[in-house]
């Protein structure tokens, strides 16, 4: 068996270096992880045609580029949700799946109290700027949990963020995410879903997605962990270990 091959997609918040450096330093030698940053941010101003289809021909770019036939894919937030396009429209790349808290995963009968978060997402586009972050921020998270706002002024490579968030947000409500394409992804699938995050988002999304779509699917919790202080910053040690298992177990159980 040769060296472990996984493509990390960030959030739309923080460059995919600053997102996975401790995580991949975690990993070890053993793995070939590569931090791809979003198309999204790949010039100074947002594409104005740009969808999830951009971010899986960039992660088709990024795997031809380098020779990986197969590799396996991981995606937190927004880069979860264009990790779940890939599935569906490329099974065949992948060995294996891992989802850090997707913050989409189509748009289906999902439960009460998710519609209604989503709801909430869709009319953040109508808050003044400076309400659009901290109001985000808090539809992620239960609540009884303190977010501390964001640093006045935004350094520079955050500028275009608020409108990047609001480029998937937009995305999410028209994209068409293919139910029996992701349904028939049987290659192995790892959750990890923060404690302090908000249980009608992610964790509905997390029981969904084990019940209705993926046969080998895998969750684990991080109780101290929330959307916003997630598992590969604050547990990158627990969360390598865990990646590890899931990659080589994969590859051990062929295609």
């Amino acid at each position: 068996m040769g060296p472990i091959r996984a493509i990390l997609l960030p959030g739309a918040g923080l460059p995919a270096s600053a997102a996975y450096g401790e995580l991949i330093t975690a990993l070890g030698a053993e793995v070939q992880a590569v931090a791809k940053d979003l198309e999204l941010y790949a010039e100074d101003g947002l594409p104005a045609d740009w969808s999830l289809d951009t971010e899986i021909d960039g992660v088709l770019r990024e795997a031809d580029a380098r020779g990986w036939e197969r590799f396996h894919l991981a995606g937190y937030s927004a880069g979860g949700a264009a990790a779940l396009a890939f599935a569906a429209k490329h099974p065949d790349r992948l060995l294996s799946l891992a989802l850090l808290e997707p913050a989409w995963a189509g748009k289906w009968d999902w439960s009460p109290a998710y519609a209604e978060v989503r709801k909430k997402y869709e009319q953040l586009e109508q808050l003044p700027q400076e309400q659009f972050l901290p109001a985000f921020a808090r539809l992620g998270v239960r609540p009884d949990v303190v977010i501390p706002p964001p640093p006045d002024p935004l350094p520079s490579w955050m500028v275009n963020r608020p409108a990047g968030i609001k480029a998937f947000l937009r995305t999410f409500e028209t994209y068409d995410l293919e139910r029996g394409l992701l349904a028939a992804f049987s290659r192995p699938v790892f959750f990890a879903l923060g404690g302090h995050s908000n249980p009608d988002d992610f964790g509905d999304i997390a029981t969904r997605l084990s019940r209705v779509f993926f046969p080998d699917f895998h969750l684990e919790v991080f109780p101290r962990c929330h959307h916003f202080d997630p598992p590969h910053r604050i547990e990158p040690e627990r969360l390598a270990g865990m990646l590890r298992r899931h990659w080589g177990q994969a590859e051990s159980s062929g295609s």
